[in-house]
This record gives C-alpha cells, structure tokens and sequence, in this order.
C-alpha cells in the first residue's frame, strides 16, 4: 500500500510538471529528381533536396510561467538529404535559433535568428511561400519569399491576432562598431476575414553580407554567405491578396526590390560569374542600381482531400542602371505544381518552371535564365526545370 500512495503521490507531482512545459520534436524530409533542360549548355539530372519544403529537424518549446506569460525556444536546423550535410552555409541550427517570452494578451518577442515580416506576413500570398517552393521563386529570390536569407542578431516582436489582424517588425544587430554596417529592420501585417487574406511587408538592410557577423551574413571561417546579393542598401516591400473559396484558392502579389551598388549575387552566382556589364551597349560601365517589380499571379485548386494542382505566373520587370546607361529586360516565370497525399504525413509530387528573359540586355550574366533551384545559369535566356518528390513530415 504504502508503494502504490508513493507512485501515487510521485505522479501527482511531475503530471503538473509536464502540463505546465512542453518540448516537441518535428521535421521535414524533401528528397527527389531534379531535370534541368540548360545548364552552362547542357542537360542535367540530379538528385536535390528541400525544394518544396526545406529538409529540416528542430526543437520547439513553451513553458509557462503563470498569468498568460511564457517562455518559448526554437531551434531548427537544416540540412540536405542527398548526402547528409548541413544547409545555410553550414550552420548547426541554421533555419532558426531564438528564445522569448510569449504573453497571450500582449504577443511575443524572441531574439536570436530568425524570419523577417516579409517571411512572415507576405510570403504566404506567393505560390513560393505558401505551397509551391523554392522552383517558384521570383528571379534570385529578389524578394527573399523564399528564405534566402535570415537575420542574425534579431529581436522580433509579433502581436496577437486582433479581429483577424496580426502584425510584427524586427530589428537585427550589425555588432560591428559600425552600427548601420550590415544591420536590418523590417516591419508587417496580415489581416484574413472569411476567405480574404490580404498582406503587406518592408525590409531594409544596410550593407547586407559584407561582414560575416552581421544581420545578414558574408561567409565567414566555415560558414557560407547568408544574402542574396552584396549591396550598399537592399529594400524590399510589397503587398498581396489570396482569396478561397470552396476548394479553389487565388492569389495576387506584387514586390519591388532595390539594390544599390550591387557586386556580387552571392547566393547563386559562382564566383566566375559578373552581374556587370561587360558587354552590349553598358559595356565597360559600374552597375549603380538593380531593380526587380515582381508582378505575381497564382492559383490551387484541391480537387480531393489528398489531391491539389496549382499553377504560377510571375512577370519580373528588371531595371538594371549603370555608369553607362539603363536597361529593363522583363523575366517570364511559368509554373505548375500537381500533389497527391499518401497519408498524413506523406505525400508525392510533381513541379515543373520555365524561364524565358526578354527585352533588353545588360551585357552581364543576368541575361542568362535561372530557375531558383537549378544547378547553375542557363547558357541561354531560356530554362526549364522538373521535379519528382517524396515529402514526408514528422
């Protein structure tokens, strides 16, 4: 008697314990055969990984703390089924890593790495950051909808949902003696009522991936470059809208990107590679400014419970200045997507993007296609990418 009022009394105290905190183990496995119709003049095929979701494992946590308040964690680490190696440039917990407090009345701040507003608040009106993927980012991930880079160094605020309305803003440390070198700021909202969603996001970097310990990383001892491109300034804003109803979905989304004084695309081009012109008519000339006017439509229909086709058209305006003039090729992005679920947790699927660049030419390696995904540039202005996936969460 006396060992069973002991258990008793035993599990009287650690139940409370386990009600009161939680940690929960979750992942991603994206793994499948990429073709790719033109790189550097020749037909690809390759095994690739994360495409439509990133492969990832992580850790996520609450606490309670009494009166509404919470102490809350995320570390999410991402890496490469293909051969096992950590994703973002290296790092153990490159996804996410963050820590705060969560107050069910008056929202959370966390610190650490993390998304910025445009990820969080904008991105889920793009085909890329709602059900499609990396395939379908706009041209280099202009727009970072796709996660190109996060923000080290960040404290986050984001509220509660107010009446379908949430919003949010970061701001990310340079910790550089220089206080604006490589330092960020970025602000957002979503508001959804019946089957409306409508969103809207700023960022701006300072000096993004010129340090290595800055907001958004350079490559630094063994670990990679974070940015899309090194620039004196990176300012992104955009607004989208996604409407339901039934089993379709549509959406539209529009971005506009500046980049000042760019030189290098560091998460794409090789290090052979030159966004400058040294051919056609800017031949010779110092590329100023590089501009991208994203013009998105998207549209998903679920035909069954386990089965959705989606589609994508993006038109990408391309304003390139230079000490020698300006140029404004237009990019065509044509996407489709079919997914069928096996279960819950599985799923197969099917994407296919093309990429046509017309109009003018800025004499620089941008005039060649690139299907954010694919192994490297298209020795033409045209690309075509497929994909055959197996996805499966935990």
């Amino acid at each position: 008697m006396r060992k069973v009022v002991s258990a008793a009394l035993l599990c009287g105290v650690t139940i409370p314990a386990f009600a009161q905190s939680s940690v929960t183990l979750y992942g991603v496995i994206d793994e499948g055969i990429d073709f790719t119709s033109n790189v550097g003049g020749h037909q690809v095929y390759e095994m690739t990984s994360g495409y439509a979701q990133g492969s990832r494992w992580g850790l996520k946590g609450t606490e309670d703390l009494g009166g509404g308040l919470s102490a809350v964690f995320q570390l999410e680490n991402g890496f490469d089924a293909g051969n096992g190696a950590l994703a973002q440039g290296g790092r153990m917990f490159g996804r996410q890593a963050f820590v705060g407090l969560a107050s069910e009345r008056y929202g959370t701040l966390t610190l650490g790495r993390q998304y910025d507003s445009v990820v969080d608040y904008l991105a889920q009106t793009t085909a890329n950051g709602n059900w499609g993927g990396y395939l379908f980012s706009h041209p280099y991930d202009n727009d970072n909808t796709d996660n190109t880079f996060r923000l080290n160094n960040t404290v986050k605020y984001a509220s509660p949902t107010l009446g379908g309305l949430s919003f949010g803003g970061t701001y990310s440390f340079s910790n550089d003696t220089g206080f604006a070198n490589n330092r960020a700021m970025s602000a957002g909202a979503q508001y959804s009522a019946g089957g409306w969603v409508f969103a809207a996001a700023y960022l701006r970097a300072d000096n993004p991936a010129m340090t290595a310990s800055g907001a958004i990383a350079s490559a630094g001892g063994s670990l990679g470059p974070d940015g899309n491109f090194v620039s004196s300034t990176l300012q992104i804003f955009g607004a989208g809208v996604n409407y339901t109803v039934g089993s379709a979905t549509v959406g539209f989304t529009y971005t506009n990107t500046q980049i000042d004084h760019p030189t290098a695309n560091v998460a794409y081009l090789s290090s052979a590679e030159t966004i400058q012109p040294v051919t056609g008519p800017l031949a010779g000339g110092t590329l100023n400014a590089l501009k991208y006017q994203n013009f998105e439509l998207n549209g998903k229909y679920q035909f069954t419970p386990a089965f959705f086709v989606g589609a994508e058209y993006a038109y990408t305006l391309e304003h390139y200045e230079a000490t020698t003039g300006t140029v404004q090729p237009g990019i065509h992005t044509f996407g489709l997507m079919a997914d069928y679920n096996l279960s819950k947790r599985t799923d197969v699927y099917l994407q296919g993007v093309y990429q046509l660049v017309t109009g003018d030419e800025t004499g620089s390696s941008l005039d060649r296609a690139y299907v954010p995904g694919a192994q490297d540039l298209s020795s033409t202005s045209r690309q075509l990418v497929m994909r055959a996936a197996l996805r499966h969460t935990f």
